[in-house]
């Protein structure tokens, strides 16, 4: 229930609208991007970027389109886990009775399958090519319209909201270099090579930005927590079963 109400919207306090966080994202010993996010719920509804280019120390700034918000599916996801695990806990009559130790185990089983799945959501972000970051609608959401060389992708790590960015470089048909395009990660290093469209990148520079996000931190301890309870349980119900099957008498 505690992890439940982390991932309920938050509301204003007059009741309305699902209130909006702030988070400035940063990363130590480099100030090659700066920018500040705003989340409400499991959607981005702003980003706010400045970007310094290492080559000629240029500011690029871009920002979401007014009409655009971007859908965090891994916070979507977990919630809808942590919902289900709900539902099989509270799916039976208040008066309904257990008949075997069995019976609790499956159920046990189940919840603790959609509290692990919702839990791995959030610790393990998508692993995605370069050439799916360039064709995601991502590149489509921002003001001015990112550059060719520019490729931005957002996700969840924990309890952090990470924002990559990756500068890039076009390889001219004539380049010695040999072609390897990169498989899919979740981080792709600088020299990772992609094709798309008809033109072949390398990725020149990488910056990675994050902001840590309370009430995710929050949720992934009472993911724990759960875990454990119900695992505690299985193990009592084990022990009884094992006393009652084997009893001397």
């Amino acid at each position: 229930q505690e992890t439940s109400h982390r991932f309920a919207l938050p509301t204003s306090v007059s009741g309305g609208a699902v209130r909006q966080e702030n988070f400035v994202l940063s990363t130590s010993g480099t100030d090659q991007v700066k920018g500040v996010l705003t989340l409400q719920g499991d959607a981005l509804c702003q980003a706010d970027v400045n970007l310094k280019m290492p080559r000629n120390n240029q500011l690029l700034h871009f920002a979401f389109r007014e009409d655009k918000q971007w859908k965090l599916q891994q916070i979507q996801d977990a919630r809808n886990h942590v919902n289900q695990a709900i539902y099989l806990l509270l799916n039976r009559d208040v008066n309904y009775q257990f008949k075997t130790g069995l019976e609790v185990l499956k159920l046990m089983d189940a919840v603790m399958l959609q509290l692990s799945r919702a839990r791995n959501r959030l610790t393990t972000p998508a692993t995605l090519t370069l050439s799916e970051i360039a064709s995601s609608g991502l590149t489509k959401m921002f003001t001015p319209v990112l550059p060719p060389d520019i490729l931005v992708n957002f996700y969840i790590n924990l309890n952090k909201l990470c924002l990559t960015v990756y500068q890039l470089h076009v390889l001219q048909p004539s380049t010695t270099k040999s072609f390897k395009p990169a498989g899919g990660s979740i981080l792709h290093s600088p020299g990772s090579m992609f094709e798309f469209g008809s033109q072949r990148y390398e990725v020149s520079h990488v910056h990675k930005v994050e902001c840590v996000v309370p009430w995710l931190n929050d949720a992934l301890v009472f993911f724990t927590v759960s875990l454990q309870l119900c695992q505690q349980l299985k193990d009592k119900i084990s022990v009884f079963s094992s006393y009652w099957n084997y009893r001397p008498y």
